[in-house]
């Protein structure tokens, strides 16, 4: 184990619906003075930089909220080989994990959702939260904060974290909200945002990064022994 590089910090944060993860990552990238980057403006740079439109990119975002529509898209390629083969969505998203990568290695920042946590793994500067509360908690927040019906609230807090599981899942691998895939996983519901703010300050001053690429090498040897 060696001390992570505290010269810069990226921070990227996962969230349950209405968790207010959202906020605290702007809350974050304000006391911390850096950029701040969530859907609209990664997909403002993914425009850009890679020439897809922005109406496109909008598309594929609604077309995702339908997990069997999305997979089917997913799974439909060109039927040629090579990177044309892959499907738009396949694309979107390698230009999504591309435009992850150079925004981490340009500078210290916060990152919310886009699969971040996935995209920026193993590296000795980034720090990955995942934000989630309990039902009464967010039900409370989205229908004071958000002005989401409370008549509605629980189906949209049910809908809209399961498009986040099976986008995260289909591209990942990785079951979303596991703890092992984050350095820190909080319970919003028990403390204020700014003290939420620097609780994930101070742990990112403090972690000690492993190098996991090299640890999950080592692991498999010693399986196969």
């Amino acid at each position: 184990m060696v001390e992570r590089n505290k010269e810069k910090k990226v921070i990227t944060i996962s969230r349950e619906y209405a968790s207010g993860g959202r906020i605290i990552g702007k809350r974050l990238a304000e006391k911390l003075g850096v950029p701040y980057y969530d859907r609209d403006t990664i997909n403002e740079r993914i425009s850009r930089e890679s020439g897809y439109d922005m109406e496109m990119l909008q598309a594929a975002e609604k077309k995702a909220k339908n997990s069997f529509l999305y997979s089917l898209a997913s799974a439909m390629g060109s039927g040629e080989t090579g990177p044309e083969s892959l499907s738009l969505n396949e694309r979107l998203f390698l230009a999504q994990f591309d435009t992850i990568r150079k925004i981490a290695q340009e500078g210290s920042c916060v990152i919310v959702g886009r699969c971040a946590d996935y995209i920026l793994r193993g590296l000795p500067y980034a720090t990955n939260i995942f934000i989630y509360a309990e039902e009464a908690d967010k039900i409370r927040r989205a229908v004071e904060e958000y002005g989401d019906n409370p008549d509605e609230v629980r189906k949209i807090m049910k809908e809209t974290d399961k498009t986040r599981a099976h986008y995260y899942s289909y591209h990942t691998g990785r079951k979303w909200g596991e703890h092992v895939n984050f350095n820190l996983s909080l319970d919003s519901g028990y403390l204020k945002i700014d003290d939420i703010v620097d609780l994930i300050i101070q742990y990112s001053e403090k972690q000690i990064w492993r190098n996991t690429e090299r640890d999950e090498e080592t692991n498999q040897v010693t399986d196969e022994k």
